[in-house]
């Protein structure tokens, strides 16, 4: 008899517990920063990234590709080579595919298929503006997880995200149907920005459950303790706390995966020191 296979979040909550890391490692390849050692290389954004996963699984809690950077190389079998890597080589850390899907029907269906069949993420992140008829297609596999946008880092989301929508603001109604009605397959979690504490722990009182991807604490200039102090869950996790540029370019020449191993490694550790600190008050 066959098992049945291990969902997101169950992978997720073993990094946190077995790995003690909320660190998520973000994939954002640009070609005008890659090290020098690879400039013109085909397989450029590929090798790149492999080595920054290669030095950095240990200390990751999932690892974010944004597929952006690589669809516009033209680069999509690269991500495809990628994600497979991972799966390969680091087994158990799951790979949440930043795409921000928000369209319906069969066009949903479509994007479902080629983020979890054709690059076999364990999760995608999406826009919920279209209501349920936009997320419900990625909800059809028990194992795999979403992402809603609900309260983002960047300041232009509060044109939108901070409406009064019958006596809370949107963000606020995003986060309480996510716990409710849109959360079909209990795979369900929620991006708010790290900018944002005050947000931040207003929805992880509304979402006690629910895993929060945050990104923003690198150069977007998010407070750490702040984030961890508003999000964190009654477990003490509960977050995937998302660093992308401070990590990719920490070094441009032949070191730069260890450079990179660096600054996951302290960003890792100042984590983890906070988390301690909140645990003992």
């Amino acid at each position: 008899m066959s098992q049945a296979p291990v969902s997101f979040l169950e992978r997720l909550s073993a990094r946190w517990r077995d790995h003690h890391t909320l660190l998520c490692v973000g994939l954002d390849p640009d070609p005008a920063r890659l090290p020098r050692p690879l400039a013109g290389r085909p397989d450029a954004l590929f090798e790149f990234c492999r080595d920054i996963v290669d030095a950095t699984a240990d200390l990751a809690c999932a690892f974010k590709p944004q597929v952006a950077y690589f669809a516009a190389q033209r680069a999509e079998d690269q991500l495809e080579a990628l994600i497979g890597h991972i799966h390969a080589r680091h087994r158990g850390v799951p790979v949440i595919l930043d795409a921000k899907h928000g369209d319906i029907g069969p066009t949903a269906e479509q994007y479902a298929r080629e983020a979890f069949e054709r690059y076999r993420a364990d999760a995608v992140t999406l826009s919920p503006l279209m209501g349920l008829d936009s997320i419900e297609p990625f909800l059809q596999r028990p194992e795999h997880g979403a992402f809603l946008l609900c309260r983002t880092s960047n300041s232009g989301g509060s044109q939108l995200q901070m409406l009064d929508v019958g006596g809370e603001r949107l963000y606020e109604r995003i986060a309480r149907l996510a716990v409710t009605d849109w959360n079909i397959n209990g795979q369900l979690g929620l991006v708010v920005g790290a900018t944002y504490p005050q947000d931040l722990a207003r929805v992880r009182a509304i979402a006690a459950q629910l895993p929060l991807l945050v990104p923003g604490i690198g150069a977007q200039g998010g407070d750490l303790d702040a984030t961890l102090r508003a999000g964190l869950g009654a477990d003490g996790a509960g977050l995937v706390i998302s660093s992308s540029r401070a990590i990719l370019y920490a070094g441009s020449e032949e070191s730069f995966a260890l450079q990179a191993r660096q600054v996951a490694v302290e960003t890792r550790d100042r984590i983890e020191a906070v988390r301690a600190a909140l645990a003992g008050t």
